[in-house]
């Protein structure tokens, strides 16, 4: 089983958009194995296309949360606030199988839905690491709480073949770090500006403790991941989502910045290799700029208004078919060329993920 975290600390990269066209692609790619979604944003629009879209994903969203006992990732953190440092044993109660409310999806996608009320309780759970109010290893025990939810559900399926992606909110909050505790791979979009530049560097900085300026000061994340010896997240790969394209690259001002940004992942992986997970297995370790962009980096073409209505409608762009669709009461229209050039993408995408 591998757990994938899609997170970037900055916003509009299309972490979301991206979850839910991974999760549905792999979910057609691999029919034999589970695919389970945990949507840790709390603006949950993950959760929003995959049941369905702006529209009608927004009702079931709104309906599953109205619901009691609130089957969404608030209702299992309200169990774990509940206690603290006893695992639950609760979290395949908090699955969703996607396909019920949305057959566009494939019926081997599984969701732990996202819910608002994931701010609101920041701060208890924040609370709940501290050891003077639990035992000297609460930071540990808390942070394993959304590994503790994806083992409960591997436990309930039998340990079924599983594939879990975790979409995570930009910032840098106590939910955030418990999703990157929980992944083994992280998934790091990026888009062609000089904000994403910044970002990724503020992951290394946030999540491995790379000091930007000497004498700079660590991550409490990091140093307290070090402190308890738990595993990080290896970088998997830097994804540049639905960048401007002409003739089958990165139209010149946007690949300017990307190369910029290419150049900056680089000299990381020159200085140290530790953070990042060589794949496939097996793989030689790459030797140059090249085979480490082969690796590790990956265009995902922008395809204008396909991209907008596969999200709006939750249809997966790997499905969506040309033409006229309607979407909020307007009818726009899907031109073949716009699925050309993200559709191939997606899919390739999804064949390099383990």
């Amino acid at each position: 089983m591998a757990i994938y975290a899609i997170w970037n600390n900055k916003g509009g990269v299309g972490k979301s958009y991206l979850t839910f066209q991974l999760a549905s692609e792999y979910a057609y790619q691999h029919p034999g194995k589970k695919v389970l979604v945990v949507d840790l944003c709390p603006q949950a629009n993950s959760s929003s296309m995959l049941l369905g879209g702006m529209d009608i994903g927004e009702q079931h969203l709104n309906d599953i949360h109205g619901k009691q006992p609130r089957l969404t990732i608030s209702g299992y953190i309200d169990d774990r606030i509940r206690s603290p440092y006893v695992p639950t044993k609760s979290g395949a109660d908090y699955i969703t199988q996607v396909y019920k409310y949305n057959d566009k999806v494939p019926s081997n996608v599984y969701l732990v839905v996202g819910d608002e009320k994931l701010e609101l309780q920041s701060s208890r759970v924040s609370s709940a690491t501290d050891k003077n109010r639990g035992p000297d290893d609460a930071w540990r025990i808390v942070h394993l709480w959304i590994k503790d939810l994806i083992s409960d559900i591997k436990y309930s399926w039998k340990d079924t073949d599983t594939c879990v992606f975790i979409d995570c909110n930009p910032s840098f909050s106590v939910y955030t770090e418990l999703a990157l505790t929980a992944a083994d791979r992280l998934l790091i979009p990026f888009s062609a500006d000089g904000s994403s530049k910044r970002a990724v560097k503020a992951v290394l900085s946030l999540v491995y403790g790379k000091r930007r300026q000497l004498g700079d000061r660590q991550s409490d994340f990091y140093i307290e991941t070090n402190s308890h010896r738990m595993s990080l997240p290896e970088i998997y790969m830097y994804i540049g989502n639905r960048l401007t394209q002409m003739n089958n690259s990165s139209a010149s001002a946007f690949k300017t910045v990307v190369d910029e940004i290419s150049d900056e992942i680089y000299s990381e992986w020159q200085s140290s290799d530790t953070p990042f997970c060589m794949h496939p297995s097996g793989t030689p370790k790459p030797n140059n700029k090249k085979t480490f962009k082969n690796m590790f980096q990956f265009e995902v073409n922008d395809a204008n208004t396909a991209s907008v209505v596969s999200g709006a409608l939750g249809i997966p762009i790997g499905i969506l078919t040309a033409g006229q669709k309607v979407v909020a009461g307007k009818t726009v229209t899907v031109n073949q060329s716009q699925l050309d050039k993200q559709v191939p993408n997606i899919k390739d995408l999804v064949k390099r993920i383990e």
